[in-house]
C-alpha cells in the first residue's frame, strides 16, 4: 500500500516541522510548503536523514495562485492527500484604531482565507474516498482577544470558527477537521513545547473526536 502524504502549510522550526515529524515518523510521506524554497530544501533533507521521506514545494500563502499551483504539483507527483494541516499565520501586533480595512484583509487573506482555499484544493478528492483529515493551528487569541495584537485575535476566532463549521459539515462524508488551540507562546523546553504539542495534532487524526484541542 502506498504511503499517506500529509501536506503541511507553513513549514518552519516552530510547530510547521514538528507537526510534519510527529506524522512522519509513523510512515507518513511529508509534503512542507513554504515561501523560502532554499529553506525547504535544509528542512527535507533533515527529515531524510532521519528516514523520512520528505519534499518540500515552495508557495505563498498571501497568493491563492500560488497555493493552487502548489497543491497541482502535489497532486501530479504523489496523488491525494490525506493529511492537511494549514499552520499559517502574520504575527504582527497592532491596535484595532491604528488599522486600516486594507491591512486587516492583508491579514485576513494568509491567516484565513488562503486556510480555506487550501482545503478547497484538497477537499475533491477527500470527498470522493469519503476519508480526510484538515487540521489548524489556533491560537488562545482566539478565545482570548487582545487589543494589542488585533489582527491575530480576529483571525484566529475566524479560522476556529472555519474549523468547527468545516467539520459539522463534513464529518458525515468521513472527512474529520480539528483545531488545535494553543493557549501560550510555543517555544522548545517549554510548557509550550512544539514537540509535545505536535503530539495532539496526532491525538486529533487517530481520534477523530473532539473538533478543538485546547492546550494550556
Amino acid at each position: 500500500m502506498d504511503k499517506k502524504t500529509i501536506v503541511v502549510v507553513g513549514a518552519g522550526k516552530g510547530m510547521g516541522n514538528h507537526i510534519a515529524e510527529m506524522f512522519g515518523k509513523n510512515d507518513f510521506r511529508i509534503v512542507l510548503m513554504a515561501r523560502n524554497q532554499t529553506s525547504l530544501n535544509v528542512y527535507t533533507k533533515e527529515f531524510t536523514e532521519k528516514g523520512m521521506e520528505a519534499y518540500g514545494i515552495a508557495a505563498d500563502a498571501s497568493s491563492t495562485d500560488s497555493l493552487t499551483e502548489a497543491f497541482e504539483e502535489v497532486k501530479t507527483k504523489f496523488g491525494g492527500v490525506d493529511v492537511l494541516v494549514y499552520n499559517t499565520c502574520i504575527l504582527e501586533g497592532g491596535k484595532p484604531s491604528e488599522l486600516s480595512s486594507a491591512e486587516l484583509m492583508r491579514h485576513y487573506q494568509v491567516d484565513v482565507a488562503s486556510a480555506l482555499h487550501s482545503v478547497l484544493q484538497v477537499l475533491p478528492e477527500m470527498r470522493a474516498k469519503k476519508k480526510g483529515t484538515i487540521l489548524f493551528t489556533g491560537g488562545g487569541l482566539a478565545l482570548y482577544p487582545m487589543p494589542e495584537f488585533t489582527c491575530v485575535s480576529i483571525n484566529k476566532a475566524a479560522l476556529r470558527a472555519l474549523a468547527i463549521t468545516l467539520n459539522t459539515e463534513l464529518k458525515d462524508e468521513g472527512i474529520f477537521t480539528g483545531v488545535v488551540t494553543i493557549m501560550g507562546n510555543i517555544a522548545p523546553n517549554t510548557a509550550y513545547d512544539p514537540a509535545d504539542i505536535a503530539k495532539e495534532y496526532w491525538r486529533l487524526y487517530t481520534e477523530r473526536k473532539d473538533t478543538e484541542i485546547v492546550f494550556k
